[in-house]
């Protein structure tokens, strides 16, 4: 009797890591990519860094620097980052506490 629980256990176990979790995942990269805009930086899955300059249905152009795009199927996005051109709103104008003035 306890050879059918531990089987329906393993069962169990085996429908939640190769069916549940990887509808989890295909459902969160689906939100990144309708969530992607023109300006959007981003990485792709090969590791490569740039702007989204012109977005289609199934393709975008990527800027991965000054005049150089190259073109990439939407599945390509790995993660969108933030934006790193906007100044850091949290860092003090004065001087931090730890700093002594002599």
């Amino acid at each position: 009797m306890a050879a059918y629980a531990y089987l329906g256990f393993v069962i169990v176990a085996c429908v939640m890591l190769f069916v549940v979790l990887p509808r989890r995942r295909i459902r969160a990269v689906e939100a990144l990519q309708s969530q992607l805009r023109e300006g959007d930086e981003i990485m792709t899955t090969g590791g490569l860094f740039g702007r989204i300059s012109r977005l289609d249905q199934d393709t975008f152009d990527l800027e991965i620097a000054p005049g150089t795009v190259v073109r990439f199927a939407r599945g390509a996005v790995g993660r969108r980052l933030g934006d790193s051109s906007a100044p850091d709103s949290s860092a003090p104008d004065s001087p931090s506490a730890d700093e002594t003035s002599d």
